[in-house]
């Protein structure tokens, strides 16, 4: 039986009817639908609309319904449902009767699925945070067991200044760390109660919404009802906070993947996250990671899906906002996948931590801390920049890194150079020397990770 088919004479179209139903994906809402449900009719027996033993009967039955949903392979294929909404509907009056149907009393379904999507949302909220967690965890022991790693720092994907390979894996851990507090906000907006604003005008019976809002867990109510029913805010900015995290993901993959590369060697996959050609045979190739910045554009596709949606709708309920469901679903699992699968390639890599320090230590990537060198001795550092290029110049014409310039040849460029400047070139030099707060000095990054250990083992 329909929902709302007393106004109707004729049958709906049968590829209409297809088109309409949204069952085929809906059902993963079926858990949140009968927690719902349990707790509106506990409301609508504290109103007087059930008697004590019609509530007891229906909460029976829901919760049947549920433990059926959830171990009987092929339960929810059983009825030829338009959505899950009369799905549990209809089962429910199947083992009661016509006392099934009194629990939509004072409720619709717009009320009902938005009450649902915020169930569902705020634990998939909550699931998302820890497997982001998890993935900085990967982040620190990958850190702690390269420690003393030195790699090549880069910008416009030029050789710029030597870092510890824990400092670079130390920056997603802070991404993440916004990508976490960004998920904890947009739950604070979710878990708003629409159950009790009804169609769009609130509902005539006297449901005690304060109740159901404690009941079900949720922090506060809608408080307005043609809002409640027609706001999908909270769909958007779930995908928008979705759509970063996949973005710093598919940046951490694009490092990988060319970090993986021959020409670069940094690091190698194992087996489990790599696979082969089906025509060369030597090839070993990083689809895992190929695949999470390729679902990368998925999320940020059902971002702008969303905004496009929603964008012209009148108030309040329009059934494109079904499109909803099936955006918000896929964003939950592709991040979700791509958060395991990035989890996996961490604990599969190895480094080649003296390839990493060979590369950071050719290219003229100590040029800064020559001129750091020329500022400490009282010179102006524009001029400092300008000095320390042309000696770099001069250093390539020749084939030499800097340090093997000979003295007199550094002081044809300027008196102030001393025999103390080649201390300022050598490697461990360079990283202790930026030692200020966020540096990537082995002192500062040694606080910086167990700073982050200590986040993410005791604070959550």
């Amino acid at each position: 039986m329909k929902l709302w088919g007393g106004r109707f004479k004729g049958e709906s179209d049968a590829e209409f009817a297809r088109f309409n139903a949204s069952f085929a994906f809906d059902r993963r809402l079926i858990d949140a639908d009968i927690e719902a449900s349990l707790a509106h009719a506990e409301a609508l027996a504290a109103a007087g609309v059930l008697t004590d033993v019609e509530g007891a009967r229906i909460g029976e039955v829901l919760r049947e319904i549920r433990r059926r949903a959830r171990e009987e392979s092929g339960y929810l294929d059983s009825r030829d449902a338009e959505d899950v909404h009369s799905f549990v509907e209809a089962e429910l009056v199947a083992a009661i009767g016509d006392t099934g149907f009194k629990l939509h009393t004072g409720r619709s379904r717009n009320d009902q699925v938005a009450t649902d999507l915020r169930l569902l949302l705020r634990s998939e909220i909550d699931r998302t945070r820890e497997m982001l967690r998890e993935l900085q965890r990967g982040l620190i022991e990958l850190a702690e067991a390269n420690s003393d790693c030195v790699i090549p720092g880069y910008t416009h994907l030029q050789r710029a200044q030597p870092i510890l390979f824990a400092h670079y894996l130390l920056a997603y851990f802070e991404m993440m760390q916004r990508d976490r507090a960004r998920f904890l906000e947009v739950r604070s907006r979710v878990n708003q109660l629409p159950l009790g604003a009804g169609a769009l005008a609130g509902t005539g019976f006297r449901l005690d919404r304060e109740m159901l809002a404690r009941r079900l867990g949720f922090d506060g109510l809608c408080e307005n009802s043609i809002d409640a029913v027609s706001d999908r805010d909270f769909v958007i900015e779930f995908i928008g906070a979705a759509a970063i995290a996949m973005m710093h993901l598919s940046r951490l993959a694009e490092d990988l993947i060319l970090y993986s590369t021959a020409e670069f060697a940094f690091v190698e996959l194992s087996d489990a996250v790599s696979t082969g050609s089906s025509l060369m045979p030597q090839k070993k190739n990083p689809d895992s990671l190929e695949l999470i910045r390729g679902k990368a554009g998925r999320v940020f596709g059902h971002h702008t899906a969303m905004l496009a949606t929603m964008k012209g709708l009148p108030l309040a309920y329009n059934k494109d906002m079904q499109e909803d469901k099936e955006a918000l679903f896929d964003t939950i699992d592709t991040l979700s996948g791509s958060l395991g699968v990035m989890a996996t390639v961490l604990k599969n890599i190895r480094v080649n931590s003296a390839r990493t320090r060979d590369a950071a230590t050719v290219g003229y990537l100590n040029a800064t801390d020559l001129a750091d060198y020329l500022v400490r001795k009282g010179l102006e550092f524009r001029k400092a920049h300008e000095l320390v290029g042309q000696v770099v110049t001069h250093a390539i014409g020749r084939g030499k890194p800097l340090e093997d310039i000979p003295l007199e040849v550094y002081r044809e460029f300027s008196e102030v150079f001393g025999n103390d400047l080649y201390a300022s070139l050598n490697l461990e030099s360079s990283l202790a020397s930026k030692s200020a707060t966020g540096g990537t000095s082995p002192e500062r990054v040694s606080a910086a990770l167990a700073r982050a250990r200590s986040e993410i083992d005791h604070h959550g």
